[in-house]
């Protein structure tokens, strides 16, 4: 019997290393110039066009703005119902154990290069979102849908349609709740001794009873539990960045002299070139805010609306609340929170609880703690719900893989994260990101040109 596990082990071993291998490649130098390049590329041709409307954005997902005819458009949710449902995904543990993983990778520098990514990627952000009200269609089942597969399918050239296909595929790989899962079992294991296993079987009960009510029952539980994550989470942030401002400004110079220098920081792995800290820092900004990736745009085409642009403003606000404010409290309480060469072996969330530790003493892992919870189920209610339209994208409820069939698959996938390694659980969930991130820039840079068309005459009609 122990000559079996050692091989099933060794096995895995390999498997391990081929993942980390195919990492590599995914995320080798072509997808970083498609993120940054091509959003740079997006970037200049709107000519700031989309920041024109970022105040408006704030009014629109607040209510305080609202279009003719509204209440009779096509659609499920609310602007802030369709905001706090991508949030759900974005606003999660990867802004908390994500920029863990980036500093611990990329040193500090690597915090440099995702504000960089996001900057770009709200601009980026704006387009694809925008683009998915423009080309949404309907699943099997007659419902409003909407995301990258559907924009390929209906807007992209003949020899292209393909890609709808790919990217529904590499979604169901990518848009797995895998890391939230397991940093969530490995922090209440960590915190209090329970089971990893455990946590993954109530994860998957959470999910299952939300997602069996439908789009309407998501958009109300994430409406309400991510303003309390965000408030608790932020705030804790802040307390510490408050009780160390003396400490904040060093730590500011030393995440822009580190982005340029290719120097990991303590925690990290010496001798990084500044290529491989760019990487870095623009993969986890992808994992985080997912600007580029596809995910988003399947949130936001079920908002209730008749004006595409409008969501593209509204999506525009997720890169800017996602890494430009979150992460960047995640990363300065880290850098402030752990002395030199400390948490060198923690991995991932393990090591912003050490910062918390060091600085709010015995209350910092209980707020940590209240925090994760709420982050991680409100992310594994976005990826499932991201998931299941890819799901559907594909299938369509034939050959018996109708719903059921995916919340057992799903669900599956939420008890085997919480009893893996985070290493593999990160470098699978890179894979699906990266490989959807190629079908769905390609769209955007292609469609690029209607999609101006369509900002500028929403500005112009509404005089923003």
């Amino acid at each position: 019997m122990n000559g079996f596990f050692t091989t099933v082990l060794s096995f895995w071993q390999i498997i391990s290393l081929l993942i980390a291998q195919v990492v590599d490649v995914v995320w080798g130098l072509p997808l970083v110039i498609l993120l940054v390049g091509g959003g740079s590329i997006l970037f200049v041709y709107a000519g700031f066009l989309p920041f024109r409307g970022f105040i408006h954005a704030f009014k629109l997902m607040l209510g305080l703005y609202h279009h003719p005819g509204e209440s009779k458009a096509d659609g499920q949710l609310s602007h802030f119902q369709a905001l706090t449902n991508a949030i759900a995904a974005t606003i999660g543990l990867g802004n908390i154990a994500g920029v863990a993983v980036a500093i611990s990778q990329g040193g500090a520098g690597a915090v440099f290069w995702m504000w960089v990514s996001a900057f770009i990627g709200m601009n980026t952000k704006c387009f694809e979102c925008t683009l998915s009200l423009m080309y949404r269609g309907r699943d099997y089942k007659g419902e409003v849908h909407g995301g990258p597969m559907y924009v390929i399918q209906q807007a992209m050239p003949k020899q292209l349609k393909f890609l709808a296909y790919v990217f529904a595929i590499c979604g169901l790989i990518g848009c797995m709740a895998l890391f939230q899962t397991n940093q969530l079992a490995h922090y209440a294991q960590e915190q209090i001794g329970c089971p990893p296993l455990l946590i993954g079987l109530l994860g998957a009960g959470f999910v299952l009873i939300v997602m069996k009510g439908g789009i309407e029952r998501l958009g109300h539980v994430t409406g309400a539990m991510v303003p309390v994550m965000t408030v608790i989470y932020v705030v804790s942030c802040l307390i510490i960045l408050v009780l160390n401002f003396d400490k904040v400004p060093e730590t500011i110079m030393l995440i822009f002299k580190e982005a340029f220098s290719g120097r990991a920081a303590g925690g990290g792995v010496a001798g990084y070139a500044v290529a491989e800290v760019m990487k870095v820092g623009v993969k986890r900004a992808a994992f985080s805010n997912e600007a580029g990736v596809g995910t988003a745009p399947m949130a936001h085409s079920n908002v209730r609306t008749n004006e595409p642009a409008s969501e593209g403003l509204v999506a525009m606000l997720e890169p800017f609340l996602d890494t430009i404010v979150v992460c960047t409290m995640t990363a300065l309480v880290i850098l402030i929170g752990l002395p030199s060469g400390q948490g060198s072996a923690e991995e991932g969330i393990l090591l912003t609880r050490l910062a918390f530790d060091n600085s709010l003493g015995v209350a910092g892992p209980w707020l940590l703690g209240a925090a994760i919870f709420l982050f991680s189920t409100t992310t594994m209610l976005g990826m499932a719900n991201y998931n299941l339209k890819c799901w559907n994208f594909l299938f369509r409820g034939r050959w018996g893989l109708g719903e059921n069939v995916f919340y057992v698959y799903f669900c599956g996938t939420l008890i085997l994260a919480s009893v893996a390694e985070i290493t593999d659980v990160v470098n699978i969930l890179d894979i699906g990101y990266g490989l959807m991130a190629y079908p769905n820039m390609l769209a955007v840079l292609m469609l690029a040109p209607k999609v101006k068309k369509t900002i500028k005459e929403y500005i112009e009609k509404y005089q923003i």
